[in-house]
């Protein structure tokens, strides 16, 4: 059966020390789709989780981390159609849905906030994940 070389998959890895661990992607690209994992504010360069104790910043710090994993598969922000966020405190909701508008409010993804959520390490406190369709692939 002959393969369609625009479904190959693409995959997108960083030094965030649970891509390895659990064996996963950062993202993974197949035609059009691009799919984010679960994203917190873990620096992608040095596997650091980044501003214990703001659910603004790290969320802040995800969305930047999001955006350049659609970019380094060849989407854009525009691009983005959904994200799901995942925040620990309620009284955290706000700042990380200021954060959303921030990164992509002249996007305007469907959204789903979940309060609640616990994480591999105490110190994280949002978690985000996004799917992106590139137009025109």
């Amino acid at each position: 059966m002959p393969t369609n070389p625009s479904l190959e998959s693409h995959r997108l890895q960083t030094a965030n020390p649970y891509e390895k661990l659990f064996g996963y992607s950062r993202a993974v690209r197949r035609g059009p789709f691009i799919a984010v994992s679960g994203t917190t504010s873990i620096d992608p360069d040095s596997g650091q989780l980044r501003f214990p104790g703001s659910a603004y910043e790290q969320a802040r710090a995800a969305f930047a981390e999001i955006l350049r994993a659609v970019e380094g598969l060849g989407g854009a922000p525009q691009d983005v159609v959904r994200v799901r966020m995942y925040v620990t405190e309620s009284s955290d909701a706000d700042s990380v849905g200021k954060a959303l508008k921030e990164a992509l409010g002249e996007v305007g993804p469907a959204a789903t906030m979940i309060v609640g959520a616990r994480f591999v390490s105490p110190d994280m406190l949002v978690e985000i994940e996004a799917d992106a369709f590139v137009v025109g692939e």
